[in-house]
């Protein structure tokens, strides 16, 4: 899921911005000889996500900083536990604390969302997957912690999925002349999905032969009335309000799929701490 290439280009970039010119308090403290020794705690119960990014985060600051995880990421971390043991160069071991913590603090606190989410959901089929309303630049690691975290993965990026939303079916004229219009230029490799408001909406959809059909904000009679219209003929996906206290109850409605931004743009940041 984290290309290399990538993440270290984004780690670099992410290093820049938080150096500058360079920490001139640090540098005005630490010798080159000194030496320190750290412990990455966790405060919170969760689920762990971004160790290879964090490794990343201090492996371009210095190949003479050793660090041991004592967890891998997906496994589940309680509170006081000690992730991972950290030693090597003062200067680059304190300059690297903030941006190191950001991204495991990040991307563990998306992981642990996601996890609450498919367990209130384990006695159904339905998997739960997140959306584009992602942090910008910053998708790979989002997607990455929502798979880390048990749930699976809506399309990257515009160019992997037709998804053809409401204002789309203004511009086109109708669900079925955006659809016809799009499968003639689409490549076999990709899928059209219908986001659909209505009942009557769904109809249309399945008759113009929609590879997925999103059921945007309907009621919970609703969904069940078109998981039987649609009958296998096209995967099903359920989206708007959903939190923890619904998801239980749109996933009994037989729905495929079921797509969520709050796993991503509500997850509250994992209390992770590097004491020196």
């Amino acid at each position: 899921m984290l290309n290399k290439f990538i993440m270290e280009d984004h780690v670099r970039a992410a290093l820049i911005e938080d150096i500058g010119f360079g920490d001139i308090a640090t540098e005005n403290l630490a010798e080159e000889t000194d030496r320190l020794e750290g412990y990455l705690n966790t405060r919170n119960d969760g689920i762990l996500c971004g160790v290879e990014v964090f490794k990343t985060v201090y492996k371009m600051l210095s190949e003479d900083i050793k660090i041991e995880f004592h967890f891998k990421d997906g496994d589940a971390i309680k509170k006081g536990d000690k992730l991972a043991t950290l030693s090597g160069p003062a200067k680059e071991l304190l300059m690297g604390e903030r941006l190191s913590l950001n991204y495991i603090q990040r991307m563990s606190g998306i992981a642990t969302e996601t996890h609450k989410y498919q367990e209130a959901i384990a006695p159904y089929s339905a998997k739960i997957v997140d959306t584009r309303k992602t942090t910008p630049n910053f998708r790979m690691f989002e997607k990455h912690a929502v798979k880390t975290g048990g749930g699976a993965l809506h399309r990257f990026n515009l160019s992997d999925c037709a998804m053809i939303k409401d204002n789309h079916i203004r511009l086109a004229g109708s669900i079925t002349k955006a659809v016809e219009k799009i499968r003639k230029n689409l490549s076999h490799a990709h899928k059209i999905e219908v986001e659909c408001d209505t009942l009557e909406q769904v109809a249309e959809a399945i008759t113009a032969k929609a590879d997925i059909i999103m059921l945007d904000n309907m009621t919970i009679e609703q969904m069940k009335k078109a998981v039987v219209m649609i009958d296998g003929k096209a995967i099903v996906e359920a989206s708007g309000n959903v939190n923890l206290s619904t998801v239980n109850e749109i996933a009994s409605t037989g729905v495929d799929i079921i797509s969520s931004s709050a796993i991503v743009a509500k997850a509250p940041a994992l209390d992770i701490a590097l004491d020196m």
